[in-house]
């Protein structure tokens, strides 16, 4: 079984790898056409700033596109996480429920053994003092 688990442990982190690499070859490209598209010269500065060409923004919908399907599995798994670990809190909140009653439980019937152990130990000794009354007499 540890043989299987740990080659999906290498296959994701496989995965994990190329995505990493995928993303930053996505920034790379990213940063490369930014550099670019800043030596040279635009027609105005305000249209340069209200557009972008359509390679620079081909290449930010890339990396964007990118990052969401590395941070997808991710965020996924953490929600699975999170929905695992309530229902464990809720399962232990009920067990610790029960432990309480059961605990709760067990303090009674110590008691009512208790009172029953000194009502019995009562009537014996008043018994044994009835009974040496009756031998002295």
């Amino acid at each position: 079984m540890t043989a299987i688990r740990s080659e999906k442990v290498e296959s994701t982190e496989v995965d994990d790898l190329a995505a990493v690499s995928e993303v930053e070859a996505g920034i790379r490209d990213f940063v490369r056409n930014d550099v670019a598209y800043l030596r040279r010269p635009g027609p105005s500065i305000l249209s340069s700033e209200t557009a972008l060409e359509p390679n620079t923004e081909a290449t930010v919908n890339n990396v964007n596109s990118l990052i969401q399907r590395v941070a997808g599995t991710s965020l996924s798994e953490i929600e699975n996480l999170i929905g695992e670990l309530e229902a464990l809190r809720d399962l232990l909140h009920s067990e610790g429920q029960r432990v309480q009653r059961e605990i709760s439980g067990y303090a009674q019937l110590s008691q009512a053994a208790m009172k029953s152990t000194r009502m019995i130990a009562d009537n014996v000794s008043q018994w044994k003092r009835t009974a040496d009354g009756l031998r002295n007499s």
